[in-house]
């Protein structure tokens, strides 16, 4: 029975001989290059710039963007694969070309020749950096409730608001910038919000950086919206119809969180085996303890399981298949994470006292965690979201 999917072949995963290719590469840049950075980088909270023209080099910035416009040419999966692979060593380094990418997908689908052009190749190549600003003070999960205004004035569009939580925020070149260009509806409180793409020197202030628990080296941050002058070619796709254009653009992003949660995954049931072989305790190796043995299997189980979800969703969307995808999307989100918190916890237990210290990577893991149980929908929000899709789309009852 494959209720509430249409067939069996819908639980097929698309992985090739060349997502392998970029799955060695990446580990081998992660392991080699990148693993030098991260103590660095999390005392800077920054990402040291040498290592972004590294990063350059490599191609990460367009990693899923058609070589025309400067990217790589690589597929969703692709970028899923990058996703895990940096989040394995750093996932603040991920979080940063999440960004990008979800620029660079936005004005792909959304944008004309030119905005795509002007914009995606620049940041494509890492010649600029992309941030994307939704979130509002009073704004979250309900995007519906923003408040930025946009008003057209004389070939422009006059934006004023503040933006909250905004990754990148301080060190962008380009954003994009959702804003209300009519007031909104009481019974569609959706309508009225559009897209623009906005350069920083056109008066995007950084009000203040943010400090988070975890992704310390990630920009968190607050932007100000003062009388900020936008031409009118800048606003992205149609007028109004920025809230579908933004949510599109998350349940892109949803999936690769869930691939930045499975890295820390597999690297925190790396370290928790490797331990239990070289650990004794009573003149025996941890590995020979029923207790060990049963967070070992339960980590497992958890990981693999956490692997096929986040690549099965990748290929529903890969094959454009919306409807599943939108649903799975969510279910991968909230349980990669959450599955990724069980076995960082399983480690440090498994670690005794050396579990709680700042000298082994598993705290940092868990704190990274919680902002990637939080970003990109919360994980709440991804079960209320998961059942109404089912309902909606597959029983044909509006909840």
């Amino acid at each position: 029975m494959v209720f509430p999917f249409s067939s069996i072949k819908n639980f097929t995963i698309d992985l090739n001989e060349e997502h392998e290719l970029t799955r060695t590469m990446i580990r081998d840049f992660a392991e080699k290059i990148l693993s030098n950075y991260v103590k660095q980088g999390e005392l800077m909270r920054d990402i040291p710039q040498e290592l972004k023209i590294k990063a350059k080099e490599l191609g990460l910035y367009g990693i899923d963007v058609k070589p025309e416009y400067g990217g790589q040419g690589g597929d969703y999966l692709s970028a899923i694969i990058v996703a895990e692979e940096l989040s394995r060593i750093w996932p603040s380094f991920a979080t940063f070309f999440l960004i990008n990418w979800m620029f660079n997908r936005a004005i792909n689908e959304y944008g004309n020749e030119e905005q795509k052009k002007k914009y995606i190749t620049q940041v494509a190549t890492g010649e600029k950096v992309a941030a994307f600003a939704v979130t509002e003070p009073a704004a979250g999960s309900d995007v519906a409730g923003i408040q930025t205004t946009a008003k057209k004035e004389n070939g422009y569009y006059i934006l004023n608001g503040r933006k909250l939580f905004i990754t990148n925020g301080d060190i962008a070149d380009y954003y994009i910038i959702a804003a209300r260009t009519i007031p909104p509806q009481r019974e569609a409180r959706w309508k009225g919000i559009s897209l623009f793409i906005v350069e920083k020197d056109w008066g995007v202030k950084p009000v203040s950086r943010l400090e988070t628990i975890g992704l310390k080296a990630s920009h968190t941050t607050e932007l100000a919206l003062d009388n900020v002058k936008v031409p009118a070619e800048n606003l992205l796709g149609e007028e109004n119809m920025g809230f579908k254009y933004a949510v599109e653009t998350f349940d892109y992003a949803r999936t690769i969180v869930a691939a930045q949660a499975l890295g820390i995954a597999q690297r925190a049931f790396e370290i928790m085996s490797n331990y239990s072989l070289q650990r004794t305790a009573f003149d025996t190796k941890l590995a020979n303890f029923q207790n060990i043995q049963l967070k070992i299997a339960d980590s497992l189980a958890d990981l693999e399981a956490s692997r096929l979800l986040t690549y099965w969703a990748g290929t529903l969307y890969q094959r454009n298949m919306k409807n599943e995808y939108i649903i799975v999307a969510s279910l991968a989100k909230f349980f990669v994470t959450e599955a990724a918190e069980r076995i960082v916890l399983r480690a440090m237990i498994e670690h005794g006292g050396y579990g709680v210290t700042t000298d082994i990577e598993l705290e940092r893991m868990l704190r990274d965690l919680q902002i990637l149980k939080t970003y990109e929908g919360t994980n709440d929000i991804q079960r209320i979201s998961a059942a109404r899709q089912f309902y909606n789309r597959f029983m044909g009852v509006k909840v």
